[in-house]
């Protein structure tokens, strides 16, 4: 059945999953912050800044209104970044109709508190509104070209992410369920980081067995701290852990990728984000996963020194010599 959809965020993320919406016969609308994009967005027929090579259909529309977006919706998808979550929630509360359900596609923890993204929702918009995390491996290039794809959706109400799998997958997109929605949450917040560190690996020239071993030691990371949390193991070994973190550490339409690798070249934080123009989950993420891994008593050694590079402790290659200065031990 056609829905209405109102896509929240504009950014490369939100767009490629307004088009795919678009074009599985929904009627769905596009919103963005700010109003002078949203023209530029009206009279191209696409989203000229991130992705100009895509035009929107007849039954894509744009609007800068949050009350009118979100009012007419049976359906509302978050794609913004982490640090505006709670924010938004806290705005579109008096526009959302009773029974319109909710769809997140953000990756990462709240600033500040550390808290997983459902249980900001959970603070404020309760426990009775349905709600599901879309994640994976997952770049909106390639989901926009209709490349390939496989993600997952992670709910506590199998029936509700089922209508979601129906309403999002086609010949080009396919959507998978599990109900561990902390694992998936937590796996899509620790990719992040790690993708910075596999960036400034490979910036500062170091090789495939280094780039194997930040990987395959971020997963155990992302292991520990999500079974601390209450998730399940074999969830980090399907598309929202181990898929999400190959995608985002070896490819360079990751942005958290090309920020560490700029980083690993010699460039200043400043510099590398201001070069790569548009939010890096990583950077903003790194702090808040070492602190909740603190929290629950989960080493993360990966993650600390990340963290100790982006706030300018120790230099990127000082950070790797550290790491290979730890105590020898073994694997698991």
């Amino acid at each position: 059945m056609t829905q209405n959809i109102t896509v929240l965020g504009a950014g490369s993320w939100g767009t490629a999953l307004a088009l795919l919406l678009a074009r599985n016969q929904h009627l769905v609308t596009l919103w963005a912050r700010n109003a002078e994009h949203v023209s530029r967005m009206e009279q191209q027929r696409c989203n000229a800044y991130h992705l100009p090579d895509f035009s929107f259909p007849d039954n894509l529309s744009v609007t800068a209104n949050l009350e009118t977006a979100v009012s007419t919706a049976n359906l509302v998808l978050i794609a913004i970044p982490s640090e505006g979550f709670r924010s938004l929630l806290k705005t579109i509360k008096p526009y959302l109709n009773t029974d319109a359900k909710l769809v997140y596609t953000t990756k990462g923890l709240e600033s500040g508190t550390h808290k997983l993204l459902h249980q900001v929702i959970q603070e404020e918009l309760g426990d009775a509104r349905h709600c599901a995390l879309l994640t994976g491996p997952s770049f909106a290039q390639e989901v926009a070209a209709n490349q390939p794809t496989a993600v997952v959706i992670a709910s506590n109400d199998q029936k509700y992410a089922n209508d979601l799998i129906t309403l999002f997958a086609n010949q080009h997109f396919r959507p998978y369920y599990t109900q561990d929605v902390i694992g998936a949450e937590v796996g899509g917040a620790v990719k992040n980081v790690m993708a910075v560190g596999a960036g400034i690996s490979d910036g500062l020239g170091f090789g495939a067995n280094a780039r194997a071993a930040l990987i395959t030691r971020g997963l155990s990371e992302m292991t520990q701290l999500g079974m601390a949390l209450g998730a399940q193991r074999d969830t980090f070994m399907g598309l929202s852990g181990l898929g999400d973190l190959v995608l985002t550490c070896t490819d360079n339409l990751s942005r958290n990728r090309r920020f560490g690798l700029a980083l690993g070249q010699g460039r200043s934080i400043e510099a590398a984000l201001k070069e790569i123009g548009q939010v890096v989950e990583g950077a903003l993420n790194a702090q808040q996963v070492h602190e909740l891994a603190k929290q629950h008593h989960i080493e993360m050694p990966l993650t600390a020194q990340v963290c100790k590079v982006l706030t300018g402790k120790i230099t990127p290659r000082a950070a790797v010599e550290a790491l290979f200065e730890r105590k020898l031990k073994a694997e698991s």
